[in-house]
């Protein structure tokens, strides 16, 4: 993998705290852990959003012949 050196200026108390949470690694380490974060949490509002769209489309109180998801999940939600 090609590395690129990255120079950039950021809060000293959120750096230093983030070094702290990050152990012993290096900034580079730190950095690309951060990065990993951020594209993963994005990934992952991305298919939240994706849901949201398809139950717009087909609530989940719409029946089929399994009954509703609307339904399921109030069962679950009461165990």
């Amino acid at each position: 993998m090609a590395r690129v050196r990255v120079s950039t200026t950021v809060d000293e108390s959120l750096l230093r705290d983030a070094r702290q949470a990050h152990g012993s690694g290096t900034d580079a380490s730190l950095l690309e852990a951060a990065l990993t974060a951020y594209l993963h949490a994005r990934r992952a509002a991305e298919i939240d959003e994706a849901y949201a769209a398809a139950y717009d489309i087909q609530p989940l109180d719409t029946a089929d012949a399994w009954g509703d998801l609307a339904s399921w999940h109030r069962v679950m939600d009461q165990q």
